[in-house]
């Protein structure tokens, strides 16, 4: 679910991650102010792949990857987590907490709007879409 919020700041949720499919998230929109991704504490979520997609548009830990299990940024899931978690990064994961079924309501939420307002629309400014939803 993608959600415009100011600054071209998007917000997305996410149950499943892959690096080919960051990459092209990431690339879809160079202007964005940032990018903040809201996902569940899966280990793909943590991965090695998605520190180095984040790395490739940061360009902040260059060296300081290190190697997967054995040193830096790399290191281990609490290491990795730290690093896509940062809040400074133009790239930012956000975490669920384990017992988070309070996601799953604003999952609903966002599924009827999309179904009774937005599906099937084009909007060309904020102003539009907040027209069509009020």
């Amino acid at each position: 679910m993608l959600i415009p919020i100011q600054q071209k700041y998007a917000l997305i949720r996410i149950l499943f991650l892959n690096s080919d499919w960051l990459d092209s998230m990431l690339m879809s929109d160079p202007a964005a102010a940032g990018w903040h991704f809201v996902m569940g504490r899966l280990n793909t979520h943590m991965s090695e792949a998605a520190v180095k997609a984040v790395d490739r548009i940061e360009g902040t830990a260059g060296k300081k990857l290190g190697v997967k299990g054995k040193s830096g940024i790399l290191k281990n899931m609490k290491t990795r987590a730290a690093y896509l978690g940062d809040v400074s990064h133009k790239v930012v994961f956000h975490y669920a907490p384990k017992d988070a079924l309070w996601l799953n309501q604003i999952e609903v939420w966002f599924s009827i709007l999309v179904r009774r307002f937005l599906k099937r629309n084009s909007f060309t400014s904020t102003e539009e879409l907040k027209a069509r939803l009020h």
